[in-house]
C-alpha cells in the first residue's frame, strides 16, 4: 500500500490546469491513477538519456513523486499526453528557469514518429502565450538527439547556441542545443489548427 492509496483519482492536481485537446491527443494533468502507466512509460534508457530528470530505472515513487509535485500554484504547468482512446503516451510542460519559462516533454518510445510531439507543444505553446501570457519560451535538446531538435524547429523555435545540462540518467552533464520562442515569431507563424479547451 502506497501513501497515496487512498486518494480519489480526480485529485486536487487536475483542478489547476486546462484540459487541452487537438486533433489526435488530449492533454491533461497527471493525476494518481496515472502512477504505474507513467512509470512504466518513461522506464527506457532511451527515453532518460534525452532528458534532464528523468532517472533511470525509472520506478513507481518516481512516478509517484513527478505526478504529486506537479501543478502546484506558481510551479510548473505539467500535461499527460493522451490519445482520444485516453491511452497516455507521454508528458510534457512547462517549468520557469532564469524567469524564463521552458518547454519539455517525452513520449513513450511506442509512440515515436508519429507527428505527436509536434501537436502536443503546438497546444502547450498556444497555452503559454495565449493562458499564461508568456513574452518567450526556451528549450534544449540534446545533440545526439536530431528528432527533438527537429521537433523544436517545426514549432518555431530559433537556436540560440549550445549549452551543458546536467542529465539524471547518465549522472553526468552532456552538451545541449538550446533554442528560443518569442511571442512575435509564434503570432506570426501559428498555422497549426487551434486547440480546444475542456
Amino acid at each position: 500500500m502506497t501513501l497515496f492509496e487512498d486518494l480519489p483519482s480526480e485529485s486536487f492536481f487536475e483542478a489547476s490546469i486546462p484540459v487541452l485537446e487537438t486533433e489526435r491527443l488530449t492533454l491533461r494533468a497527471p493525476n494518481l491513477a496515472d502512477v504505474k502507466t507513467v512509470a512504466m512509460l518513461a522506464n527506457d534508457r532511451r527515453i532518460a538519456e534525452n532528458t534532464a530528470r528523468i532517472p533511470h530505472p525509472y520506478k513507481t515513487a518516481d512516478a509517484e513523486k513527478f505526478i504529486t509535485a506537479a501543478n502546484k500554484a506558481g510551479g510548473e504547468a505539467v500535461f499527460l499526453l493522451t490519445l482520444r482512446n485516453r491511452t497516455v503516451i507521454g508528458a510534457c510542460g512547462l517549468v520557469t528557469q532564469d524567469n524564463v519559462p521552458e518547454l519539455g516533454y517525452w513520449l513513450g518510445v511506442d509512440y515515436w514518429g508519429n507527428g505527436y510531439a509536434t501537436e502536443a507543444l503546438h497546444a502547450v505553446i498556444d497555452y503559454a502565450f495565449t493562458d499564461l501570457e508568456h513574452d518567450s519560451l526556451q528549450a534544449g535538446a540534446r545533440v545526439t538527439n536530431p528528432t527533438s531538435r527537429r521537433v523544436l524547429e517545426k514549432c518555431g523555435f530559433q537556436w540560440t547556441g549550445v549549452g551543458l545540462c546536467r542529465i539524471k540518467a547518465i549522472n553526468s552533464s552532456a552538451p545541449i542545443d538550446r533554442f528560443r520562442l518569442d511571442r512575435g515569431i509564434w503570432s506570426a507563424i501559428k498555422g497549426w489548427a487551434a486547440i480546444k479547451r475542456c
